[in-house]
């Protein structure tokens, strides 16, 4: 696996692989990876001949009181765990190399990122909209790979590739878990060994959520009040609990033909994301 810093280094090498007919995918990543990052390449390899990632720790989709300057950085131990996935090239960039000034220009996905977490964080997509773009005119990929546990992420590069005209298929690849159903995340690190133990009821909350649509519950409201309610009493502090519309990212109506539950919560002073597709079949 090649290690690359520089923006010039990696445009030449993808470029050189494309002049030899090769599919090139990219998997942007912030680094500490988990096995839900060794599934995206994992699937980035199904879909091209070269995967190139990026581990960036990106500072502007950070607000001024969230973790930048803590967030882990594990650079070596996660060139091993890409090397040994099978990926083709690493591009790792100084903040300078990303930013070598006062940034101006900014992609912002307008409505898309503007609630659920956009709403208490502001900004927040901005930069990851604007990090991405900036990642696919480096890496000129013809495919990249993110997860679904981060599906308003996904909905909103999805758009901005649209939008924008960019030549890149977006694949969707669905949520990593631990074995008690805790959506995998870095910032999985962050609890507390008692914390560890209670996390995994927002999936268990989910599942119910799922269970209730599934069977018939037309009460949405009611449904999302009595969840956010009984997550409260485990401990959590829940930023929102929806069920929304998969396409719109919108509170789901009865005539919504995809629905996705998501949660936001925090359990001391981590925050927890995750969601879950619901089936509902219509007459």
């Amino acid at each position: 696996m090649l290690t690359l810093h520089t923006i010039d280094e990696v445009r030449a090498q993808v470029r050189a692989w494309k002049a030899a007919g090769l599919r090139v995918a990219c998997v942007p990543t912030m680094g500490n990876l988990h096995a839900g990052h060794l599934r995206l390449v994992s699937v980035a390899r199904q879909h091209a001949d070269k995967v190139v990632a990026s581990v960036f720790v990106n500072p502007t989709q950070f607000g001024p009181n969230e973790d930048f300057d803590s967030y882990p950085r594990t650079l070596e131990t996660d060139r091993e765990k890409l090397a040994t996935a099978g990926t083709h090239l690493l591009f790792a960039p100084p903040v300078e190399e990303m930013y070598p000034g006062p940034s101006l220009t900014w992609v912002d996905v307008e409505q898309l990122g503007d609630h659920l977490c956009g709403a208490s964080r502001p900004g927040h997509f901005r930069g990851v909209s604007t990090v991405v773009s900036k990642l696919f005119h480096i890496m000129e990929p013809d495919v990249a790979c993110f997860g679904e546990k981060d599906y308003q992420q996904l909905a909103i590069i999805r758009r901005m590739v649209k939008d924008l005209c960019f030549a890149v298929e977006v694949v969707g690849v669905p949520t990593e878990r631990e074995s008690d159903g805790l959506a995998m995340s870095s910032r999985n690190g962050y609890l507390t060994p008692a914390q560890r133990a209670v996390a995994p009821q927002v999936h268990a909350h989910l599942l119910q959520a799922r269970d209730a649509l599934t069977s018939g519950e037309t009460d949405f409201d009611g449904l999302v009040a009595r969840l956010s309610g009984s997550l409260e009493t485990h401990g959590f502090q829940v930023d929102y609990l929806q069920i929304m519309d998969a396409a719109q990212l919108i509170p789901a109506t009865l005539e919504s033909r995809e629905i996705r539950v998501a949660v936001a919560a925090r359990l001391g002073k981590t925050r927890l994301i995750d969601n879950i597709a619901v089936a509902i079949v219509r007459d």
